[in-house]
C-alpha cells in the first residue's frame, strides 16, 4: 500500500498530487526538486511532472540524472533535448490521474499564462486528492507586497480554475539570503495567509541557515541547491 506525501505539513499529508506554482524566479522549481527528492525517502511511486512550457530557464527536468538515481519517474516534454523551449505536453501526464498508486509533484509554469496548463487537466485535478501551493519571494516584483502577491494568486486560480490551497515562503537572494530576507518573505507570507485564509506550509531555507536561532518556530524546509544560471 502506498503511503502519502508525509513530508511537509499535515495538511498535505493526504494529497496524490502537489502542485507547486509562482513568480518567475520564486524558487519553485528549486522547491518541486526537493520536495520530490525529500517525498522518495517514502515507499511511495512517485513522479515529478515538469509542466513548466513557458520559461526555458530553471526547469525540473534539468535534474533528470538526480532524480532517475532516486528512482523519481520524470513526465517532461522535449527529454531528449534538455534545451528544447517546445510548448508541448508530455502524453504520459495523465498517469498522473490514471494510475492510483501514482503520487505526484507538478512544476507549474509560474505565472498566469503558465498556469493556463492546468485548464486542461481542471477536472481531473479537482476529482484528485490535491495541494495546489502558491510559492511567494518577496524580492520579487509581482510578489514585493501584500496587495501585490493576493493579486497574482488570485489571477492564477482564475487562470487554471484550481483555488489555492496554501502558501509556501522562498524569499532569497540567491547566494546572498539572509535570515533577514527570509523574515522578511515570513512577515509577507503570514499578511497573505491573512487575507486569504490560506495556510503557510513552509518557509523554505538553505540547509545552512536552518540552524539559526531567528528562525526557530517558524516551519523550516531545508533545501539543497540544485538549480544552476545558465552561466554557472
Amino acid at each position: 500500500m502506498q503511503v502519502p506525501l508525509k513530508v511537509l505539513a499535515p495538511q498535505i499529508e493526504k494529497a496524490k498530487l502537489v502542485l507547486i506554482t509562482g513568480h518567475y524566479g520564486s524558487g519553485k522549481t528549486e522547491f518541486s526538486v526537493n520536495l520530490a527528492l525529500r517525498a522518495a525517502e517514502c515507499p511511495q511511486k512517485l513522479a515529478l511532472a515538469d509542466l513548466d512550457i513557458v520559461n526555458p530557464y530553471f526547469r525540473s527536468r534539468e535534474r533528470k540524472e538526480q532524480l532517475d538515481a532516486r528512482g523519481i519517474r520524470l513526465i517532461a516534454s522535449s527529454q531528449a533535448c534538455t534545451d528544447a523551449d517546445v510548448p508541448s505536453l508530455p502524453a504520459d501526464v495523465f498517469a498522473l490521474f490514471q494510475d492510483p498508486d501514482l503520487y505526484g509533484i507538478v512544476d507549474v509554469g509560474g505565472d498566469p499564462d503558465g498556469a493556463r496548463v492546468l485548464a486542461r487537466f481542471q477536472p481531473q485535478i479537482m476529482a484528485t486528492p490535491h495541494e495546489m501551493l502558491c510559492v511567494v519571494n518577496a524580492n520579487r516584483p509581482e510578489t514585493r507586497d501584500a496587495d501585490r502577491a493576493v493579486s497574482y494568486l488570485r489571477a492564477i486560480e482564475a487562470t487554471c480554475g484550481v483555488p489555492m490551497t496554501g502558501l509556501v515562503n522562498n524569499t532569497h537572494l540567491c547566494g546572498e539570503t539572509t535570515v533577514e530576507e527570509i523574515l522578511k518573505g515570513a512577515r509577507l507570507v503570514r499578511e497573505v495567509s491573512e487575507r486569504t485564509g490560506l495556510p503557510v506550509v513552509c518557509h523554505v531555507v538553505v540547509r545552512a541557515l536552518c540552524g539559526e536561532e531567528m528562525l526557530a518556530g517558524l516551519p523550516l524546509f531545508p533545501i539543497d541547491i540544485y538549480m544552476k544560471k545558465p552561466w554557472e
